[in-house]
């Protein structure tokens, strides 16, 4: 007995490790394997442990061989989107022209798993319109087809150095996905910020975590100076289920800017946004007021077991986030509240959400919130500013969004924005905007 258990291990263990020398198969599919052994009673629970360890080095030895990886690198996963989008910018202003536009964005990511929770990421995006803006990859249809180019957009090393039933605790350095979840009034989506990024999590019980995210990130490193702008975020949040229907979360968080008289085009910055107050109302000088803004935010949610027309559970979700920068006098507050019912993103799945937002003068440093949302500036109050369809701040309006995935690897999205500046340049000029953005997206 023991003879035939023996051969049963060692012709199973040489079976699973030609397996899983193939590219595709990964240590789930060896357990699978195992687990059905020991369930037929093939091998006992005992045996099944003993050739699941087994199998796990002579993966480690078989992969390193196959790849010419090192030992210590578990596991690389390819991750990406592409999008494609019509957008169509319309106002009622005599002195704006209406205009349509075809963009994609390319997004390629690679992450490398490895042994004692380490962790290196790496993911290019298509450059944008503008070269180097860092809150939108979106790449028009122009210039005669010319070749268009990619860009890092992350680049990160990351180590989990506790992971358990209680704790989680992660250190991430590098250009990174944002560690902070604010919304996009705060930091547009597609902010990939640079510096050092942390995450500790408190499993409370299996319902409720209690998150404390944090981040130090550079904004202008100047040269010949020691005039440096850095920006230091930390949130605090507290998500929980209640049953089997209800789920909340509640945060609160900051961000604190230094050093912004840096934040001038001659120092480096894009100028992708306009709104802020500048010193001497030049588009061109530095911004005013300080960017030390708290943020609160509060969201609930309710899954229904059912409803017509839709694949299985059906999530509704109500959030919203307020946001007060008490380092400027006046035109200092931003809010959004946002409706989502059902989510797109698995077959034959959809969503429909609407937004209401608001983003005041100096609430936040002009240059982060999110890109698309903006209105018709004839003029900008800043000398030498742009005008036009400008991002930013000073903008308030209404967001309807609608879409559905025929499949689980492409959604399509309807998006139209209702905008219009706060303040407007001249005064009573019609800033009033309206913006169509048709999105099909791929995802693997």
């Amino acid at each position: 007995m023991k003879h035939t258990t023996k051969t049963v291990l060692a012709a199973t263990t040489a079976a699973l490790a030609a397996f899983i020398c193939q590219p595709s198969a990964q240590a789930q599919s060896a357990d699978t394997l195992i687990d059905k052994l020991v369930e037929k009673g093939v091998l006992t629970v005992k045996e099944g442990q003993a050739l699941r360890d087994e199998s796990d080095k002579d993966f480690t030895r078989a992969y390193s061989a196959k790849t010419g990886m090192p030992e210590w690198v578990t596991a690389m996963k390819w991750n990406g989107d592409f999008r494609t989008r019509f957008e169509g910018f319309y106002s009622d202003n005599p002195a704006a022209v209406d205009r349509n536009r075809l963009q994609y964005r390319l997004r390629l990511g690679l992450t490398v798993d490895m042994m004692d929770g380490v962790e290196m990421g790496v993911r290019l995006a298509s450059i944008g319109d503008t070269a180097s803006n860092p809150i939108s990859s979106n790449q028009t249809f122009d210039n005669n087809a010319s070749k268009k180019g990619l860009s890092i957009d992350m680049a990160y090393g990351k180590w989990t150095a506790i992971n358990n039933d209680r704790w989680f605790a992660s250190f991430t350095v590098g250009k990174m996905e944002n560690p902070m979840q604010f919304t996009p009034i705060v930091v547009d989506p597609d902010y990939t910020p640079e510096g050092f990024g942390q995450q500790v999590v408190l499993h409370l019980n299996p319902e409720h975590d209690l998150k404390l995210n944090l981040g130090q990130f550079v904004l202008e490193e100047r040269g010949a100076s020691s005039l440096d702008t850095y920006m230091m975020g930390a949130q605090m949040l507290w998500d929980g289920k209640w049953g089997k229907h209800w789920t909340t979360q509640l945060g609160i968080g900051t961000l604190a800017i230094s050093g912004k008289d840096s934040l001038t085009v001659a120092n480096g910055q894009l100028n992708i946004g306009e709104g802020n107050t500048r010193v001497g109302g030049a588009v061109g000088g530095a911004p005013q007021y300080h960017f030390n803004p708290v943020i609160v935010d509060a969201g609930v949610g309710y899954t229904f077991d059912e409803v017509p027309m839709y694949p299985g559970a059906f999530p509704v979700r109500l959030a919203g986030e307020f946001m007060h920068n008490p380092t400027a006098p006046r035109d200092n507050e931003g809010y959004s509240v946002k409706l989502t019912l059902g989510k797109a993103g698995k077959k034959k799945t959809w969503e429909f959400s609407y937004e209401l937002r608001e983003l005041q003068r100096d609430a936040i440093y002009e240059e982060l919130p999110e890109s698309d949302f903006n209105a018709f500036t004839q003029k900008e109050f800043t000398t030498g500013g742009t005008g036009g369809f400008v991002n930013g701040t000073n903008v308030r309006g209404h967001i309807f969004k609608l879409g559905y995935s025929p499949f689980d690897s492409l959604t399509f999205f309807a998006t139209y924005w209702i905008t219009e500046n706060i303040s407007e340049t001249p005064a009573g000029s019609n800033s009033r905007a309206g913006r169509l953005q048709l999105d099909a997206v791929w995802k693997f």
